[in-house]
């Protein structure tokens, strides 16, 4: 369906009327932390969608330029413009009490921030819009979601890509068009409530030195330690807590910050204080030696396995068999429901211990069935009776929706479905509607429009693995993303979150858990985008993982009493880069008391990557979730 209007004037579209600040940044890098904007533009709009105000500069960035050929801004250009210490209250005063929009706007207001923190001036930004995130929403038939598409898509004219003042012109059309479409599918916006991030200081850390040996297992009675031996630390010690941590790493110990059942030993001066590491260590039976014979120890570490295996243990170095090289297991979390029916076929299979051996490339195979390239939206029903019509949409090779979008073709209506709130809408865009009867043997007519749909993405069911493209032969494109969304049927917050683990199903140090409050992880090679209140992405940069890092796993969340019976279904969309047109989906049903759910795991075979779509649920928390992964929460 083409909702879009060229008209400029958003008079009409009163609970989409706010003012706007667009705003488009071109930097130096990629990282806000340490790299720096060149120049900005913002255009002001009021509600009606007419533009109030325009402001654009260069921005001498007091560094290297960083791509040139990306943006064009060589040093000599940036010579003798301002600071941005120089313009940044005239830019605070046209962001003031205006809602900031941008496409991929955490990008922008993320490098904002770190600017306005140095510049020792406020950032006047309390809420903004993401034309990428509303987009996601509206799904409109193109092949992806980069600005220069939706312009052409919605008539925009784009003169100098990578231009800031022209981008920005570019985006104030494209987002009057947006709102439209949004409004036509009466789609709630996305906005974002902005933290106060005016401090770099909230940056992670410095990245771990990542350990580059697997975990040999445990410390045995008069042993040897050998690389890559997860060693931890607990009570005083005599010798600085941090030569000793510099020492061991540099020997080749994956010195960790707590303690798990992978644990090599653990290193305390009393064996009977009572920290959370020794009674863990106690429970677990973890070998226990003191900072002497650790020492000791220190002086003759034997040569461990690389993760990559460019480097074989040598003759004097123990087995790499036994039990310590076997396959991971799941962290140390009760035991998830039963899965659902659908989760029980081959694609659901547990992997052998072969898992790390190279194996053929699967690219994804396209959907069949008579529902192929087909979004089915379901409404009303019981819980059961709605997990058991989307699970029936996959099954016909068609994709189960959760909201209403310019992508879904069909509806079906289950008991109590018409007095859905989102009728009046299907109705007056003449979708076709079904009854529940029609999904046994569902008959279809084509509906060719202008121009057609970009290709269906390929829909997995729960438990479903398909291997990632590799894009000309050279491995997985480096950025890959996973997003979550859901319909706000319940008032919670959910919270997507990432682990990083290596071999053991562990994280290697408490910054590799990536959440709201540490949104992206000391190498930044996994972060979390907030894109909107229902919709949340995780991206992950597969060339720079570390070879420790063997698996990232992403799940949900629930702050708050609800459990994700009461939220309904959640949406997962996965494909290179955010705003490229996504090549796999799952629509994950959790049972009913659930309050955390694993969503998809992106992990290694042999030298390619798979993702699964997960959907496991959890009646506990985050924290004991947090803690089944080996993270470091305080009691």
């Amino acid at each position: 369906m083409s909702l879009a209007s060229a008209a400029p004037d958003l008079s009409d579209l009163h609970d989409y009327a706010h003012d706007w600040a667009l705003v488009d940044v071109e930097t130096s890098g990629l990282v806000p932390r340490r790299d720096r904007v060149l120049s900005v533009a913002v255009v002001t709009l009021g509600p009606d969608g007419g533009q109030t105000g325009e402001f654009s500069t260069l921005l001498d960035p007091g560094c290297d330029p960083g791509p040139v050929h990306v943006h064009g801004l060589t040093a000599e250009r940036l010579r003798g413009a301002p600071t941005f210490e120089q313009v940044a209250e005239r830019i605070g005063g046209m962001l003031r009490d205006r809602v900031l929009v941008a496409h991929n706007a955490q990008f922008d207001y993320d490098f904002l921030a770190h600017e306005f923190a140095r510049a020792g001036v406020p950032l006047p930004v309390t809420r903004r819009l993401c034309t990428l995130a509303l987009n996601r929403r509206v799904d409109p038939p193109t092949d992806d979601l980069r600005l220069g598409t939706l312009a052409a898509h919605y008539g925009v004219p784009q003169v100098r890509a990578h231009d800031a003042l022209d981008d920005t012109r570019v985006l104030a059309g494209v987002l009057r068009a947006s709102l439209r479409e949004a409004a036509q599918l009466g789609l709630p916006l996305p906005l974002v409530a902005c933290p106060p991030r005016q401090d770099p200081r909230f940056a992670p850390k410095p990245p771990k030195a990542v350990c580059a040996f697997r975990n040999p297992g445990r410390l045995t009675a008069g042993g040897p330690l050998v690389q890559g031996m997860k060693i931890a630390i607990t009570g005083e010690t005599r010798t600085a807590r941090a030569e000793l941590v510099s020492r061991a790493s540099a020997a080749g110990l994956n010195m960790m910050t707590t303690v798990s059942r992978h644990t090599s030993a653990l290193v305390t001066n009393d064996a009977s204080t009572g920290s959370a590491k020794a009674r863990r260590a106690l429970a677990e039976g973890v070998p226990v030696i003191d900072e002497p014979a650790f020492l000791r120890l220190l002086g003759d570490v034997r040569p461990g396995t690389r993760h990559d295996g460019t480097s074989p243990r040598t003759a004097a170095g123990p087995s790499a068999t036994g039990p310590s090289a076997t396959a991971p297991v799941p962290p140390a979390v009760p035991a998830p429901r039963e899965p659902s029916p659908e989760a029980t076929g081959p694609a659901a299979r547990t992997e052998p211990e072969a898992a790390h051996r190279p194996q053929p490339v699967r690219r994804p195979a396209k959907p069949r069935g008579p529902l192929s390239g087909r979004r089915v939206l379901v409404l009303g029903g019981t819980h059961p009776d709605a997990v058991a019509a989307r699970t029936r949409v996959v099954e016909l090779g068609g994709a189960a929706a959760i909201n209403l979008s310019a992508g879904v073709t069909d509806v079906v209506l289950l008991d109590g479905g018409h007095a859905d709130r989102r009728m009046a809408r299907i109705t007056s865009l003449l979708l076709p509607t079904h009854d529940a009867a029609w999904l046994i043997a569902p008959v279809v007519a084509e509906q060719p429009r202008a121009g057609d749909r970009r290709a269906a993405a390929h829909v997995l069911p729960c438990g479903g693995v398909v291997d990632l493209p590799l894009p000309d032969g050279r491995g997985p494109a480096p950025r890959w993303t996973v997003t979550a969304s859901w319909a706000q049927q319940t008032v919670c917050e959910i919270d997507v979150v990432a682990f990083v683990l290596d071999e053991d199903d562990q994280v290697a140090f408490d910054e590799d858990f990536v959440f709201y409050g540490a949104p992206e992880n000391p190498g930044g090679t996994v972060r979390l985008l907030s894109d909107g209140p229902t919709e949340q992405t995780v991206s992950v940069d597969l060339a720079t993982l570390p070879p420790s890092a063997r698996k990232v796993v992403v799940a949900a969340a629930i702050d708050g009493s609800p459990a994700f019976g009461d939220v309904g279904a959640l949406h997962i969309s996965s494909g290179p880069g955010s705003s490229a047109a996504a090549l796999v989906q799952a629509t994950l049903d959790a049972a009913t008391t659930e309050r955390t759910m694993l969503l998809a795991e992106i992990y290694r075979r042999g030298d390619s990557w798979r993702l699964r779509a997960v959907g496991q649920g959890y009646d506990h928390g985050l924290e004991a979730l947090a803690r089944g992964y080996g993270v470091d929460i305080a009691d």
